[in-house]
């Protein structure tokens, strides 16, 4: 799950003199360009540089940092949400207003993403004013201000932001799980806590990003730029802090349970166990496991009726309700398992019937041919998400992030088609058995508890 913030623009920090210009290769006469391979260098300081030269009308650069949620502590609760929300503010170089007005005087977006495990901030424009947006990426990472007066009036934004996203009940399960399963790290919330509304100030902020805004912990993408240029970039301004910075506490599962009765008629549930850590073999078993069980609808408002997992709780089910199979994958654990949506009166039905599905895959009800379809919709929909500028940049910089380096799609697709039978089996057996974890929210009158599973 990711949290998401756009803002207009920026203006300059860094003079065009000094930060060289990023534009498009020109062509001889008659000769068309064609897209180059990917392009990847790791700096002596730890700094991560990939980039693609497509040529395409285009260009977009991201910045990933290991700055997510799960590197703040109980005193430091919130903060990875309200620096996200602070991207437009003043910074050492332009003020809030030029910085929004000076992205859309060249039709251009910086948007800034974040997750448990990291922060992104990426610029788009056409290419001939990539150099311009490059420099305001720049400034926002390197030289916020964080005047406490703004900081004071953005805090009220908290609030909001968190109540738009849990007008959707998933995401508040989702919160709530990980709470549950997780002692540490992984169990801090996306969202800002409420008790923290108000009392996040800017020398906290300061703290957070010259803790976690270092060189080792950046990874700087780049599609439809030049690799030198952007290498260059790269040494002469992303080198301002060295050092690991703060590795935070490695994630420790527990399991646990938290449930929410508020009264809702539906019924949302998810009940997991740990899993696999992301790019591990083991990985790619649960991947497949997902698939075979029903990983949910890929259209909006899409239907999940052909899963395995919908047909096996829709025998003994005749009220409406939607049921998929749970995976996450974080650099240090994982979370794997069914969420569900039902009735209130039939929850615990539908919780039970989902969960011996998965128990009847353990014990070898599982057919070649069934787990041959799943790895073909996974690799699907891994093509699917790596088509798209957005998602390719999303997968480059993840992996540059957790591992230091970039496996191509080809290999990834080499990977899940090594997965076996067996291993699916056994990734079933892994959840099965293992502690298991649960959020539940709605009118839980007939929704188990975790120990009655």
């Amino acid at each position: 799950m990711k949290l998401l913030t756009r803002a207009g623009s920026f203006s300059r920090f860094y003079s065009l003199k000094v930060a060289p210009k990023v534009k498009p290769t020109a062509a001889p006469a008659g000769v068309a360009l064609q897209p180059q391979d990917l392009e990847f260098t790791k700096l002596p300081n730890g700094l991560v540089i990939a980039s693609m030269e497509n040529y395409a009308p285009t260009s977009r650069i991201g910045l990933f940092i290991k700055a997510g949620s799960r590197y703040e502590d109980s005193n430091s609760l919130g903060t990875s949400h309200l620096l996200r929300l602070a991207s437009s503010l003043t910074t050492k170089g332009a003020s809030s207003f030029k910085i929004t007005r000076g992205i859309e005087a060249v039709g251009g977006k910086l948007s800034v993403t974040s997750t448990r495990e990291s922060m992104a901030y990426t610029v788009e424009c056409l290419r001939d004013d990539i150099d311009v947006l490059m420099e305001f990426l720049l400034n926002v990472t390197t030289a916020p201000e964080f005047r406490p007066w703004e900081i004071s009036a953005l805090q009220s934004q908290l609030k909001v932001d968190k109540a738009v996203a849990f007008q959707n009940p998933q995401a508040h399960v989702i919160e709530n799980l990980h709470a549950a399963a997780y002692k540490n790290a992984l169990a801090n919330p996306l969202y800002c806590p409420d008790f923290r509304i108000g009392k996040i100030t800017s020398e906290e902020l300061h703290f957070f990003v010259q803790n976690h805004f270092t060189s080792a912990r950046m990874a700087l993408i780049g599609l439809g730029v030049s690799h030198p240029v952007l290498k260059q970039v790269a040494e002469q301004f992303l080198n301002m802090r060295g050092g690991l910075g703060l590795s935070g506490a490695k994630a420790q599962y527990r399991g646990g349970e938290i449930r929410e009765h508020n009264g809702d008629s539906l019924v949302h549930a998810a009940l997991v166990a740990e899993s696999a850590t992301l790019g591990s073999t083991e990985a790619n078993a649960f991947s497949v496991l997902q698939y075979v069980l029903g990983a949910g609808p890929h259209v909006k408002r899409g239907g999940n009726a052909t899963s395995a997992l919908y047909q096996a709780v829709a025998k003994g089910i005749n009220q409406p309700f939607d049921v998929s199979a749970f995976n996450a994958s974080y650099s240090d654990s994982g979370l794997f398992g069914i969420y569900t949506i039902s009735q209130a009166a039939a929850a615990g039905d539908v919780i039970k019937a989902a969960y011996n599905q998965v128990k009847s895959i353990a014990q070898g009800s599982l057919s070649s041919t069934d787990v041959q379809a799943a790895k073909n919709k996974l690799k699907a929909g891994y093509l699917m998400l790596v088509e798209s500028s957005e998602g390719f940049l999303d997968e480059i910089g993840s992996q540059a992030l957790v591992a230091g380096s970039y496996v191509p799609p080809t290999t990834v697709l080499q990977q899940i088609d090594s997965v076996t039978d067996a291993d699916v089996t056994k990734a079933a057996k892994k959840f099965v058995s293992g502690r298991k974890s649960m959020a539940a929210s709605g009118n839980l009158g007939h929704t188990p508890f975790l120990d009655e599973l």
